[in-house]
């Protein structure tokens, strides 16, 4: 299976010695995925949806309602994944991508960054959750959240600070807006870059945070589970 890996953003070169780029991110946590990266972030797409049979939207420092040329252009290309019927998974950015693009709302969260590890409780058990867990730990970096479903959608997990943590729209489209490609190493890199836009306190708490096991691995093992079901 040939996965588009549309990459929204470049990884600060200060922090390359522990995450080198995206594509080796998510190459490390779906070692057995044929990976093509397009950077999309520079205006490099793919020709049409039919180029690749699946495709992965990354995370990036911009929001999905930015007036910027390649996110519009991006989202008109998540329109052309849904109708194509083509699996795709959008990760934070491209979780949200997935709900601005098919008619939902993103927003900045009314409780501010959402950093460090939190705790999902899964809504739905789907056929591609094997093995499934009703809880999953997971490592989060975001301001903006999905506020609004688009239609046809399915609310898939939450948690106390991220309200729509997870959710599917259709059979083949699905948005998760943690980072299961992240480790804790980065995700404390970021959170102390960026504490005057965070808040000391909250980057004290996040990095706290990362002491708790993570289950980035097994929603990595969802991911895979999910673009080679036929249904869900």
């Amino acid at each position: 299976m040939k996965t588009g890996l549309l990459v929204c953003d470049h990884i600060n070169e200060n922090f390359r010695h522990i995450a080198p780029d995206y594509p080796s991110m998510f190459r490390r946590i779906l070692p057995g995925s044929d990976l093509i990266p397009f950077m999309v972030i520079e205006g490099a797409f793919p020709e049409n949806a039919e180029v690749c049979d699946a495709y992965i939207v990354t995370g990036s420092r911009f929001s999905v309602y930015d007036e910027v040329e390649w996110v519009l252009r991006l989202k008109s290309f998540v329109r052309e994944i849904y109708v194509s019927g083509k699996k795709y998974v959008g990760v934070c950015f491209g979780h949200q991508m997935l709900g601005e693009a098919l008619g939902g709302k993103v927003a900045k969260s009314a409780k501010g960054w959402c950093v460090g590890v939190h705790q999902f409780s899964m809504l739905k058990e789907e056929s591609w959750m094997a093995p499934f867990q009703p809880q999953v730990n997971l490592l989060m970096s975001c301001q903006d959240q999905v506020v609004v479903l688009p239609e046809n959608s399915i609310h898939l997990a939450s948690s106390p600070d991220c309200e729509i943590g997870m959710f599917r729209v259709g059979e083949h489209m699905l948005g998760i807006q943690a980072h299961p490609e992240f480790t804790p190493e980065y995700d404390r890199a970021l959170m102390e870059s960026r504490v005057e836009r965070i808040g000391k306190e909250k980057v004290e708490k996040g990095i706290q945070s990362l002491q708790k096991q993570t289950e980035g691995a097994l929603v990595a093992r969802w991911i895979t589970e999910f673009f080679s079901k036929t249904e869900s």
